[in-house]
């Protein structure tokens, strides 16, 4: 299929997990793609991956000045985009008394503070019309233990689909949100968590399950190349929950 064919799209943190599936889904659609990662051994992974029609660029996506950075070499390379799947983002689980203010930051840094100032970077080459999606979680919803700062940020994100959809309307730039339940990525395993314990957390996720399995990358995927294709043109503001049905 050929729903995306043309369109110039960018996708943070594109080097693993759901992004690297969905930059893989955006160029089997036809688009052009240019996907940003932080370290070193999955940029280089990511690039043979993708092949030499993908940019590949470092970025860090919780400093604010990178974002003027990043949407200044997506000018270079594209002169304007047509969508962007903001996807980068950590996730530190702690108790409450675990967390001190370089860790409440630096949660808030990457997966708020840093997508939110991209956006206001990239509004200058952003085409009319144009689609952003935001990866948010359903953390956004559901009261985890240890899960406070990492569900607030996104919850945030989800608040920002529908706050920036009304200031962007008029500008024909959509903003809609996915967000995914328990998926089979390695985000969970960096929570900073002891391994036994992960393991807890995800045995007690699949067991909360109704389909009794996680999710799979692509799964996401598909619903970002929705999102950021035409065939969704109606939807404003909107939040599509991907998650076997653990919020019934």
């Amino acid at each position: 299929m050929n729903r995306l064919q043309g369109k110039r799209l960018l996708v943070t943190g594109g080097t693993t997990g759901i992004g690297l599936e969905t930059a893989k889904q955006f160029l089997a659609e036809g688009a052009r793609v240019v996907v940003t990662g932080l370290s070193p051994d999955p940029l280089a992974q990511a690039q043979q991956d993708l092949g030499k029609e993908v940019i590949v660029l470092k970025s860090n996506a919780g400093e604010v000045s990178e974002q003027r950075r990043l949407a200044e070499e997506v000018a270079q390379v594209f002169g304007q985009l047509d969508g962007v799947f903001l996807n980068a983002g950590i996730s530190i689980f702690q108790p409450l008394e675990a967390w001190d203010e370089a860790s409440f930051d630096r949660q808030i840094a990457v997966n708020l503070k840093g997508p939110f100032f991209l956006i206001q970077n990239l509004l200058p080459i952003l085409a009319n019309p144009a689609s952003i999606v935001l990866n948010t979680s359903i953390n956004a919803h559901i009261g985890m233990p240890y899960s406070s700062i990492y569900s607030a940020s996104k919850a945030a994100m989800l608040s920002l689909a529908k706050t920036l959809s009304g200031e962007l309307v008029e500008r024909r730039i959509r903003v809609n949100a996915i967000s995914p339940g328990p998926i089979a990525t390695p985000i969970l395993g960096k929570s900073g968590l002891p391994a036994e314990q992960v393991q807890q957390i995800a045995e007690g996720y699949r067991n909360q399950i109704p389909l009794k399995r996680f999710g799979e990358p692509i799964e996401i995927a598909k619903a970002a190349v929705f999102l950021a294709s035409d065939e969704s043109s109606f939807m404003l503001g909107s939040e599509m929950i991907i998650d076997g049905g653990i919020t019934l």
